[in-house]
C-alpha cells in the first residue's frame, strides 16, 4: 500500500463532537479567535491546530513531542473553547504506552458531552498498482463474487451506454 502522494494525514479540525447545541451567547472580542457563534477560541488552541498542520522538519526527538490528537473543552464560563486537561496523544506514545491511537481518541471522549478535536490520521490507499500500470482508462474495483458479473462490469464501465460486454450481451 502507497501514501497518499502529497498528503501525509488528514487533521481533522474543530469538529463538534457530540449532540448538544453549539453555544448561541455572545462575547466581546479579546486577543482570541472568535468563532461564528461568539465562543471564543483561546490562543493555544490556535498554535496547537498551527503545529499539527504544520509538516516541520523534526529531529526524531521533536517528532515524539507532537501532537496526534488533542481534545478541547469549553471554558467553565462557557465563553472560550480550551484545551482539556489530560486529553491528548503525543506521537511518541503510539507504539509505546498507546497500542490503537483511534481507538484511544475515542476513549477519551465522553460519552454524553460534546467536545471539539484535532486528530492527525494517517492513511493509506490502493492506488500503487495503478501508478505502475500507466494508460488506465477505467479502475473496476470487485469487492466479492456478486461485482464480477458482466452487468456489474459493465455498469461501472459505462453504466446504460454498455450493451456488451466482451462478445455479450449485458
Amino acid at each position: 500500500m502507497a501514501r497518499s502522494p502529497g498528503l501525509a494525514s488528514v487533521r481533522t479540525t474543530l469538529h463538534r463532537l457530540g449532540t448538544h447545541p453549539a453555544p448561541t451567547h455572545r462575547v466581546p472580542a479579546t486577543a482570541t479567535a472568535k468563532m461564528a457563534s461568539g465562543v471564543q477560541v483561546a490562543d493555544e488552541v490556535r498554535r496547537i491546530f498551527y503545529d499539527m498542520k504544520v509538516q516541520k522538519c523534526s529531529t526524531p526527538e521533536e517528532i515524539k513531542k507532537r501532537n496526534k490528537a488533542v481534545i478541547f473543552c469549553l471554558s467553565a464560563d462557557k465563553k472560550c473553547i480550551i484545551v482539556e486537561e489530560g486529553k491528548e496523544i503525543l506521537v511518541g506514545d503510539v507504539g509505546v504506552t498507546i497500542t490503537d491511537p483511534f481507538k484511544h481518541f475515542v476513549g477519551m471522549l465522553p460519552e454524553k458531552d460534546c467536545r471539539y478535536a484535532l486528530y492527525d490520521a494517517s492513511f493509506e490507499t490502493k492506488d500503487a498498482i495503478k501508478k505502475k500500470f500507466q494508460g488506465i482508462k477505467h479502475e473496476c474495483q470487485a469487492n466479492g463474487p456478486e461485482d464480477l458479473n458482466r452487468a456489474c462490469i459493465a455498469e461501472k464501465l459505462g453504466g446504460s451506454l454498455i450493451v456488451a460486454f466482451e462478445g455479450c450481451p449485458v
